[in-house]
């Protein structure tokens, strides 16, 4: 007997890297532009100007599956960047130091690098039309 869900595997893959890309987004969006709702307290301009913007282009690219191998990659390596820098010094167990968000995000974004975009992305529109038939 087949494992529950185990035929949904694709769509599954392309709902969560729309849902993880879609919330990472909002994170730049909050640095670069105070929505949809100002951080609190002041942020070194580092963090905004840096992060910011590839969280923003970054998450976007990933949600709509647009150059996702790269963008994902990137992202990711952020989010360890991230982690050590600003909760890693703190604590060793990111249940310590508040990093675990920081931690998923970078995982989740290296398992989506490894994957791609899949199915109902950009680059598998890309793939598809660059293709000749029969190929």
């Amino acid at each position: 007997m087949k494992p529950f869900m185990s035929n949904y595997g694709s769509q599954a893959y392309a709902v969560m890297r729309m849902v993880v890309g879609f919330l990472f987004l909002w994170h730049g969006a909050q640095k670069l532009f105070g929505i949809p709702s100002a951080l609190p307290g002041a942020i070194p301009a580092f963090i905004t100007y840096v992060a910011g913007p590839i969280e923003l282009v970054g998450g976007t690219l990933v949600m709509l599956g647009l150059f996702t191998h790269w963008a994902s990659f990137l992202v990711s390596g952020q989010m360890a960047f991230a982690y050590w820098m600003g909760h890693g010094t703190k604590a060793l167990l990111p249940i310590q130091n508040n990093g675990e968000l920081a931690v998923l995000y970078c995982f989740v974004f290296l398992f989506i690098s490894t994957q791609g975009g899949g199915i109902w992305s950009i680059d598998a529109l890309r793939n598809s039309e660059g293709q000749r038939p029969g190929h």
